[in-house]
């Protein structure tokens, strides 16, 4: 991709803003910033088809937290505050059902060495004041009785949630069509520069674009600007993540399951209509996409340890997906250091639950005390570290 030194002039479209990328970051800061009175135009050779396709949903920052990653845990904290009225705001606005929901998820244990584990865990969030309640085994059956009976204990998280990914990127394209916004089916191969500040985009059909900021939102493929300098360009790779689909019948899951299964995490999430989502596989393959056969195997075989019923239903639907990680496991969000250019990428694992809070940041007028959490996912750490 080489950037362009054509003026802002010779563009044919102009807007206040581009988005570059239709995944659930894009489109949703694309929504927000047209709802603050802003012209935005969307351009992705394939709006919602890359990673939050195959994304689960999980609204779970407090279940997935790590011991190293309390930054992280703030940021999806502040985000999961945002998703209810985000959800109800989106579905009035689009019509969509993006199936929110947030009865909790319920993490585990099998032997006594996981036990022992899941207690640490359970240990640590108690320290950060996090609501989270400890069960025996018969209680994890009681509250999900299609749990194995081998469950020796769990800890409920009553404050997570989730929602349907591919709703909300479906409610989000149905909301921006309301209110006009283009969504340009192209793929960006040049930034519009004059004298350095960036000022539009170039697409591959040759159309160039104009727009006042350009907001470099297009996931794993983030990092792939030649024509920019090495300290600007986010340093994001992509990570394959495989899920499964399956349906039966609506209640067969009550909440989120999560477990360690075979020393690796495995997770079932349940929806509205009967459809139970199995994931994820975790793959440094490069921009590898294929859905292999081993994944699928693994998926069934750890969800089977959790909920044996799980192999008496329906597959429906199998999808492989790049996310974008990060050396330090934060995203990237806020001024790149050029001029007219914004970065909102490297989301990793949490690009659904931090939409809404990425847009707030990006899109407009974001509350003041947002500040501290804008600076922890600041490019310009890594622009200092190159440097």
């Amino acid at each position: 991709m080489q950037v362009s030194n054509a003026p802002p002039a010779d563009a044919a479209r102009h807007a206040d803003m581009i988005v570059v990328g239709g995944g659930i970051i894009g489109l949703s800061i694309a929504w927000r910033a047209a709802r603050r009175g802003r012209s935005v135009i969307v351009v992705d050779p394939a709006p919602g088809s890359g990673a939050s396709h195959a994304a689960a949903g999980m609204l779970a920052p407090v279940s997935e937290v790590a011991y190293t990653e309390e930054p992280l845990l703030r940021l999806g904290l502040a985000s999961l505050a945002r998703w209810p009225a985000f959800a109800a705001e989106l579905s009035a606005e689009s019509g969509v059902d993006v199936d929110h929901r947030g009865e909790g998820t319920l993490d585990v244990a099998f032997g006594a060495d996981d036990l022992a584990a899941l207690s640490e865990v359970a240990g640590f969030l108690e320290k950060l004041s996090l609501p989270v309640q400890r069960l025996t085994g018969r209680e994890c059956r009681r509250a999900e009785p299609m749990l194995a009976p081998s469950v020796r204990g769990g800890i409920l998280v009553a404050g997570d949630a989730w929602v349907d990914p591919r709703r909300v990127t479906a409610a989000l394209l149905a909301a921006l069509a309301r209110r006009g916004v283009p969504v340009v089916a192209d793929r960006v191969t040049g930034l519009l520069s004059a004298d350095g500040p960036v000022r539009g985009v170039r697409c591959a059909s040759g159309a160039a674009i104009g727009a006042g900021l350009v907001v470099l939102a297009a996931g794993a493929w983030s990092g792939s600007l030649p024509g920019l300098p090495p300290e600007v360009l986010p340093p994001v790779r992509p990570v394959k993540g495989q899920i499964m689909r399956l349906r039966g019948a609506p209640g067969f899951l009550g909440r989120c399951v999560r477990g360690v299964v075979h020393g690796s995490r495995a997770y079932l999430v349940p929806r509205g209509d009967g459809e139970i989502v199995l994931g994820a596989t975790q793959e440094e393959m490069g921009f590898d996409t294929r859905v292999t056969a081993g994944a699928l195997w693994e998926l069934l075989r750890d969800a089977r340890e959790l909920v044996p019923g799980i192999t008496e239903l329906e597959v429906v639907d199998l999808a492989a997906g790049l996310r974008p990680g990060t050396p330090d496991n934060l995203p990237v969000i806020g001024p790149s250091g050029v001029d007219g250019l914004v970065l909102a990428t490297g989301h990793h694992r949490g690009g659904v639950l931090l939409c809404p809070l990425t847009a707030e940041l990006v899109a407009g007028d974001p509350d003041p005390g947002l500040v501290p959490l804008a600076a922890l996912c600041s490019p310009l750490r890594f622009t200092e570290a190159h440097r």
